[in-house]
């Protein structure tokens, strides 16, 4: 759990004001459940985020940054649902707050696996929100990306963490959006092994997106700690041209090394 300005312990404060506390960590309770029923996390955000993001006492600014606050509060998968439900109704992708919260979350020690989660099956996968979001959480930091003093990123550097985050979870990113930041991140050696998950996700991803050629020549430029699993594989149908696993699911299985004597 995160409490990121404050914004938890906000949170917080505004559950117990319409009856729900925190029994223990992950278990909740409110004034309409008995003890024998206790609220998990997650029965807490399929029933107040909504209510947080339509609250009439509160601006838009203040509805979404209350959300943030329970999402750092329950660290639950649907408050990102919800916020995003918001964000796409009010037509606002570009949401300062929303990106620059997602931003902090990718750079913390603790893994944001909600915001990960959320980045790839939701804001990714939509063709519709996909640009602005991937975007807001890595490519619009291409030039910091290839600063001098980020060739040599230590897993302390908050941006390492991000784009380390974001690059694993990037399979279903357009080619044309991600090609740039994957060229960028080429200079970068400490995060080659986060691009070849990339270019791995890209391929086997249901929605993932590459092209062949051009995610060969990136594999091919990338230091690589030896016997990394699916590098060969992943080699192999990149050279013959192929694109997606799913769309000739045999191919991979027939690079795969022979477990014959």
């Amino acid at each position: 759990m995160r409490n990121i300005g404050g914004a938890a312990e906000d949170a917080r404060r505004w559950l117990a004001e319409v009856g729900v506390t925190q029994v223990r960590e992950g278990v909740w309770a409110s004034d309409e459940t008995s003890v024998e029923e206790p609220l998990t996390a997650n029965d807490v955000a399929h029933t107040w985020t909504s209510v947080v993001l339509e609250d009439p006492d509160l601006d838009a600014t203040g509805r979404l940054r209350l959300a943030l606050g329970l999402l750092d509060l329950l660290d639950d998968y649907w408050v990102t649902c919800e916020i995003r439900f918001a964000v796409v109704a009010a037509q606002d992708l570009r949401a300062e707050l929303l990106w620059d919260a997602y931003r902090r979350r990718l750079e913390a020690s603790e893994s944001p696996e909600p915001v990960t989660y959320s980045l790839w099956v939701d804001w990714f996968e939509d063709r519709g929100t996909v640009e602005v979001a991937f975007a807001e959480v890595l490519g619009n930091d291409i030039e910091e990306l290839r600063t001098e003093d980020r060739l040599h990123a230590l897993t302390q550097d908050p941006l390492f963490r991000r784009a380390q985050r974001v690059l694993e979870i990037s399979g279903p990113v357009p080619w044309p959006l991600k090609h740039p930041v994957y060229q960028a991140v080429v200079e970068v050696p400490a995060l080659h092994p986060a691009l070849f998950q990339g270019l791995l996700s890209s391929y086997h991803d249901f929605h993932g997106d590459l092209e062949p050629h051009a995610a060969h020549a990136l594999l091919q430029r990338l230091d690589l700690p030896p016997g990394i699993e699916g590098l060969a594989q992943l080699r192999a149908v990149l050279q013959a041209g192929h694109r997606n696993h799913y769309r000739a699911p045999d191919a991979w299985r027939a690079t795969a090394p022979s477990s014959s004597p």
